[in-house]
């Protein structure tokens, strides 16, 4: 079985692509910059598979000679590509940091690639590449306007990705997941993000006597005035993952998928889901709109299902809540200390 170069690989989504890819029997390694992964997920993934060789390189996706030398030491056959400032705020705030790792830091990546005769790329990329929804369910036809520089800077990227291929040969699949949930049912891994967005995750931290929760809007035009999101298991996308790599491995052409569960669910069902596992109320105020929202986000993900052979096991709200609270409740300071501060 080949080797898969996994960039950002200690971090949410990548930690379990990392595990989808040891159980189906790649070799990994990982190569991540622990500014915002985890030294410990990588730890425990090691530990979890000692038949499979995962090793672990600490570098920045901006020092090409790094990448390229980790590819070729290596022997690498395949990246997946997961190493991005991902915070829709975070790049209003600061955009050059987004262009400079987001963009930047791919091209970077993908020539690295062709010097080193690396020729499948499996890249993460987002539902933000969109916009503004036009249609009730988003399908890969739909326009792509984005409204943030997170979503440019992983439009960029897609752009750039057939002239890449033209000029280098390197073939690539771009996933565009909608909203990433839940934990590793097995309880290895989990979601870590400091500062933490994510509305499952800060609802579990409120009913457990955390930071309040702000729901942002509650007259928007749907059943309960709150915004409709699509919410899908973070290993359904891990297994997406690995699904894209196999359809590049054989010689299967290059392509745009989205990724989600096909259901929407209001913000205040999520709350409800919560307070269903916890067994309490999830406690919370309501806030005013934030610009740029919209009020329902929902995939239409028929194109990987046909294409890549895909189905979400874990599609159900419930069993995704339940999976988060059992790593939250198990693991109350995520993964400790952050790893960027360990000697």
């Amino acid at each position: 079985m080949s080797t898969v170069l996994v960039a950002g690989g200690a971090g949410y989504v990548g930690s379990h692509a990392v595990k989808s890819l040891a159980a189906a029997g790649y070799d990994v390694v990982i190569y991540d910059n622990l500014l915002a992964g985890h030294r410990e997920a990588v730890d425990r993934l090691v530990a979890a598979f000692p038949a499979r060789k995962i090793s672990f390189v600490q570098g920045d996706i901006l020092d090409g000679p790094l990448v390229r030398q980790t590819l070729e030491s290596t022997g690498a056959s395949a990246v997946m590509h997961f190493a991005a400032l991902l915070s829709v705020v975070g790049s209003v705030r600061d955009p050059f940091a987004y262009y400079r790792n987001n963009v930047i830091g791919t091209m970077t990546v993908l020539e690295a690639m062709a010097q080193a005769g690396v020729k499948h790329f499996v890249f993460s990329s987002t539902c933000a590449t969109f916009g503004e929804p036009q249609t009730p369910s988003i399908d890969e036809t739909h326009p792509q306007r984005p409204i943030n520089a997170y979503g440019e800077t992983k439009l960029a990227v897609e752009r750039a990705l057939p002239h890449i291929e033209t000029a280098s040969g390197i073939r690539s699949i771009a996933l565009r997941y909608f909203n990433a949930s839940g934990a590793d049912p097995d309880g290895w891994i989990g979601e870590d993000h400091q500062p933490e967005e994510h509305i499952i995750p800060r609802a579990i931290a409120a009913v457990r006597g955390g930071e309040g929760l702000t729901v942002f809007g509650d007259d928007y035009p749907t059943d309960d005035g709150t915004c409709i999101r699509d919410y899908v298991h973070v290993c359904d996308l891990a297994d997406a993952h690995l699904a894209a790599l196999r359809r590049l491995e054989g010689g299967g052409p290059s392509g745009r998928f989205n990724l989600g569960s096909g259901n929407g669910m209001t913000v205040k069902q999520v709350l409800d889901a919560v307070g269903r596992v916890a067994g309490h109320p999830v406690p919370h105020t309501m806030g005013p709109r934030r610009p740029g929202d919209p009020a329902r986000l929902v995939a239409s993900s028929g194109l990987a299902r046909r294409e890549l052979g895909w189905t979400p096991r874990l599609g159900d709200l419930e069993a995704i809540v339940r999976t988060a609270w059992t790593w939250h409740t198990s693991h109350p300071d995520g993964y400790g200390r952050r790893t960027q501060q360990q000697p």
